[in-house]
C-alpha cells in the first residue's frame, strides 16, 4: 500500500474576517476521530462520535475498535489542553487534536464499489488570542484517489464502480468560518448516493476552536 501524507493549514485572523455561511458554530475546542451512520439494506448502522475530547471536558479521550457491518473505526486518541502563555496577563493557547487509526469503509463493495482504506490521519486546531489554526494530515490511504496538494476547500473526489457509476462522494477540507476566527474543519465526509442503494454519511477527523479569551 502506498502511504500518502497531505497536510493543510487555515491561520485566521479575529480582525477583518469577512462572514461565511456556517451549519454549526465552531465550539471553543473540541477534536473527535468521527463517526458514521448510514442505512443499507434496510438495516442503520450508527458508529456513535469517536474519540471526543473538549476543553470543557473530558480533556482526552481514547477510543477502542469498532467493528460494524461495512465499517471498522480502528479507534484512536484525542487531547483537548490550555497553556498558559503570559502568566502577567493570563494570555493562554489551546491545542485540540484528535488522532484515528485503521478506518476501513466496506459498505460499497457489495455495490461494485471500492473498499476504502485509512492507515492514520490526525486533525488539530490551535488558538491564541489573535488567531486559530486548523491542520490535518494523512496516511495510507486507497479505494479513493489522493486529493492534489494543496488541497482546495471542500474538495469532492467521486467514489466509482469500474464502469465509472459514482456511488458516493469523497469530501475533503470542510470549513466553517463564521467570520469571529473561529474554524471548524472536518478532515474527510463520504456522502453515499442513490447508485449505491445506501443512504448516509461517514465523518472522519472533526475539530474546532476560537481565539482564546
Amino acid at each position: 500500500m502506498r502511504n500518502t501524507i497531505a497536510r493543510l493549514a487555515v491561520a485566521l485572523l479575529v480582525a477583518g474576517l469577512a462572514a461565511a455561511p456556517a451549519q454549526a458554530a465552531p465550539q471553543p475546542g473540541v477534536a473527535n476521530i468521527g463517526s458514521a451512520e448510514f442505512t443499507k439494506s434496510g438495516s442503520t448502522i450508527k458508529v456513535p462520535i469517536q474519540g471526543l475530547c473538549s476543553l470543557d471536558g473530558p480533556t482526552s479521550a481514547t477510543a477502542q475498535v469498532v467493528a460494524k457491518t461495512g465499517i471498522t473505526f480502528g479507534g484512536g486518541t484525542s487531547s483537548c489542553t490550555t497553556a498558559v502563555t503570559d502568566p502577567n496577563t493570563d494570555a493562554t493557547t489551546t491545542t485540540s487534536t484528535a488522532t484515528g487509526k485503521n478506518f476501513e469503509l466496506s459498505a460499497l463493495v457489495s455495490a461494485g464499489g471500492p473498499r476504502v482504506k485509512l492507515s492514520t490521519f490526525t486533525v488539530k486546531c490551535t488558538a491564541t488570542q489573535t488567531q486559530t489554526n486548523a491542520t490535518w494530515s494523512y496516511g495510507g490511504l486507497s479505494g479513493i484517489p489522493n486529493p492534489p496538494s494543496p488541497v482546495p476547500v471542500g474538495y469532492t473526489e467521486p467514489i466509482k464502480k469500474s464502469n465509472g457509476t459514482v456511488l458516493a462522494n469523497a469530501v475533503f477540507n470542510t470549513q466553517n468560518l463564521p467570520g469571529d476566527g473561529s474554524v471548524g474543519l472536518t478532515m474527510l465526509r463520504i456522502d453515499f448516493l442513490p447508485a449505491s442503494e445506501i443512504t448516509g454519511q461517514v465523518a472522519l477527523g472533526n475539530t474546532s476552536c476560537e481565539p482564546t479569551p
